[in-house]
Parts: C-alpha cells; sequence; structure tokens
C-alpha cells in the first residue's frame, strides 16, 4: 500500500534505466495507479502487475477488484498468495489457487507466493510448509502456461534479515522438485522468484544462487535508483 500519481516519474526512471535489462521487469502498484502506470509506461521494457485479485469475474463483492478489471486496466501478472495476504487476510492455499484460475480466467501470468513463518522454520518444517503450498496453491490449470513461483521466507520481509545462499538454494530446490512433479518439464522450465529483504547490496549473490530465477522485491522498489541495482544485479 505504497504509491501516488507522483511515484510515476520513480517508474518512469525504472522504465529508462532498465531498457537494456537482460530479463524481464514488472512494476505491481497499487490496483489504482495500474491503469496510469500503464500509460506511462507504454512501448517500454517494463511490465505492469497488480498485486491481489478476486476470484470472481464480478458480483457483490464490495471494495475488491477481479482479474477481468485488471487486465482491463492494463496489468499483465498478479501477484497472489503474498504472506501478508496469507496472514492479514486469512487467505488459505484453496482461496489462492481460486485467484490464479481467476488470473489465468483474464489471461494473466500469475506469481504465486510461498514461504514459512519464523517458528515454522526453527522447528524444521520449512520444506514441508513450503512445498505443502505449492501443491495446494498451484492447480492443475498451470500446466502449459506461464507461471512464477516465488519464495519469500515471511521472517526475512522488512526485517532485513535474508537467509544464507544455502538456505535459499534448500529452499528453491524442493520447490523446483514439487514443480517438475506436478507439471512435468513445464514445471522444471518456470522461474522461481525470491522475495525477502532483497537490496542492491545482496542481490547478486542471491541472483546468482541456484534455482534462482529472479526476485521478488518489496521496499526496495520503491525508489528508481534502488530497484534498478537489483535490476542491473544480473
Amino acid at each position: 500500500m505504497n504509491g501516488l500519481a507522483a511515484d510515476l516519474d520513480e517508474a518512469r526512471a525504472i522504465a529508462q534505466g532498465a531498457a537494456q535489462a537482460v530479463g524481464r521487469v514488472a512494476l505491481c502498484p497499487p490496483a489504482v495507479l495500474i491503469e496510469r502506470m500503464s500509460r506511462a509506461l507504454a512501448g517500454t521494457h517494463v511490465l505492469v502487475g497488480a498485486q491481489d485479485c478476486h476470484a470472481a469475474a464480478s458480483g457483490a463483492f464490495t471494495g475488491d477488484v477481479s482479474a477481468e478489471m485488471l487486465a482491463d486496466a492494463g496489468a499483465r501478472l498478479v501477484i497472489l498468495g503474498h504472506s501478508e495476504r496469507r496472514a492479514g487476510h486469512d487467505e488459505t492455499d484453496a482461496a489462492v489457487a481460486d485467484k490464479v484460475k481467476a488470473a489465468l480466467r483474464a489471461g494473466l501470468e500469475p506469481i504465486v507466493c510461498v514461504g514459512e513463518t519464523l517458528d515454522q522454520r526453527k522447528a524444521g518444517h520449512a520444506l514441508a510448509v513450503v512445498t505443502g503450498q505449492v501443491k495446494e496453491s498451484l492447480p492443475g490449470e498451470l500446466k502449459g502456461v506461464p507461471f512464477a513461483v516465488a519464495y519469500e521466507p515471511v521472517w526475512a520481509i522488512g526485517t532485513g534479515l535474508t537467509p544464507s545462499r544455502e538456505e535459499i538454494e534448500e529452499v528453491h530446490r524442493a520447490i523446483r522438485a514439487t514443480l517438475v512433479d506436478l507439471f512435468g518439464d513445464h514445471g522444471a522450465r518456470q522461474p522461481i522468484l525470491y522475495g525477502g529483504s532483497v537490496k542492491p547490496s545482496n542481490a547478486s549473490e542471491i541472483l546468482h544462487a541456484a534455482e534462482v530465477g529472479g526476485a521478488l522485491v518489496g521496499g526496495a522498489s520503491l525508489k528508481a535508483a534502488d530497484f534498478l541495482g537489483i535490476v542491473n544485479a544480473l
């Protein structure tokens, strides 16, 4: 829940600085900025996405936004199952899976988030929790269509704490194995992003870790200089 119209200048600066980026770059602003950001970044290298969607296409859901509305506003991707949605809005794996189906229905590429809490990691349950979320949050309809999984250890979000490279690789390998079990060769090709206190100072090491196919960036995406430091870390 960050960003006003004045912040579109930061988005334009990101688009200019990311013109020669190696991979795909996307910004996922609040829903009220999607259409304006899509217009501002038209013709650039940067895609625009959304932060969440409702599972239904329309109806009596005051205050919610459907995947179709997001696509109509110019979104190309949507983040689903973010830890803050799971914790703050009691979103279950089943609810996330329904939202993934909604995204596909509207032609949006889903980025599905998974991750363990600090208590779960300390108890030795990190891999079981994360792979369980992958199995239950990703419906079979994803087979053959583009999607991404984002591993975001809940305890690393906004805390400045970051797992070691070895810890990140262990979880990403477990996610990859689960994706292959679920989707075969297609699951072997979809990117697994890392999210959780990614910043310019640690981006290069994280992005070069095994099975890390990109980053899901939080606070560091609010300023062009910080975000471009991550984009250019490859």
